[in-house]
């Protein structure tokens, strides 16, 4: 499977599972650049998580969440629809592990009933889903299923940087990038791209107050080859950098990533 064949293939479903077979998930997260984004969303989901919260994972690729918080003693549910990364999930899956997983889509959590988790994570749907009904009916089921008080985190590609980091990767991005040369907005595909403002527009229209804006990974995407060379003391600083600067509004523009965490 490459982009040329992914880009043939016209079911949205299917497209999205075949593109984390050109995609390793299992590796994204694991550099120092990389890692930014995971500690940064584990930092905002720890300030509201307490004992004994039951946690829905939905795009829950090959489970760095799931994993992570069910290793804390959590009870985690998780839903994935890539073939690919269900397996590697499966393959991580311990006895003790207190996780549920299905294979499913974001827009039907029928498996779940209403009212039943206090986190909802959607990191994963909304980079992939074209069609705003789709958007708006994956975040009608993550409040369905979310209790009254329960917290809800999204995550979403940032339509902005994502050229910056392109250029950064090809010297001919801006002669021959996918993008349009009047509004500078991203070929959504293989994954759908937003500008801060877009998101804010997809969640108030979802029915989500919004708590906090954040920009997950800020420049580390940008900066990985700098980043990954760091010692430990030094990444440690940069962290502290990072997590000082990445509510501002000024930053939220400036990264690939972008997390927003709110109440239905």
């Amino acid at each position: 499977m490459d982009f040329n064949e992914l880009y043939t293939i016209k079911d949205e479903l299917e497209q999205i599972n075949r593109t984390y077979d050109i995609f390793n998930e299992e590796m994204r997260l694991k550099s120092k650049s990389g890692r930014v984004e995971f500690l940064t969303t584990v930092k905002y989901i720890e300030k509201y998580l307490k004992p004994g919260m039951k946690i829905l994972d939905i795009g829950a690729g090959t489970g760095a969440y799931s994993f992570y918080f069910a290793e804390k003693g959590y009870e985690v549910s998780a839903l994935e629809l890539a073939d690919n990364n269900v397996a590697v999930f499966k393959q991580k899956m311990k006895p003790e592990h207190k996780i549920k997983l299905i294979q499913g889509n974001a827009v039907d959590l029928s498996a779940y009933p209403d009212e039943s988790f206090d986190i909802v994570l959607m990191f994963g749907p909304l980079y992939h889903l074209h069609s705003e009904e789709d958007r708006q009916k994956a975040i009608a089921e993550a409040k369905r299923v979310a209790k009254k008080e329960a917290l809800l985190f999204f995550a979403f590609i940032g339509n902005d940087m994502v050229f910056i980091t392109e250029l950064g990767y090809d010297a001919n991005y801006i002669k021959n990038g996918d993008y349009n040369r009047e509004t500078f907005k991203m070929d959504d595909f293989p994954f759908v791209f937003h500008t801060v403002e877009g998101c804010r527009k997809i969640l108030l229209n979802g029915g989500i107050k919004i708590l906090h804006e954040v920009a997950s990974d800020g420049v580390s995407e940008l900066m990985a080859e700098r980043i990954n060379s760091l010692d430990d003391e030094d990444y440690e600083t940069y962290l502290r950098y990072h997590y000082y600067c990445c509510e501002k509004p000024e930053m939220l523009g400036r990264s690939n990533h972008l997390l927003f965490i709110g109440k239905k």
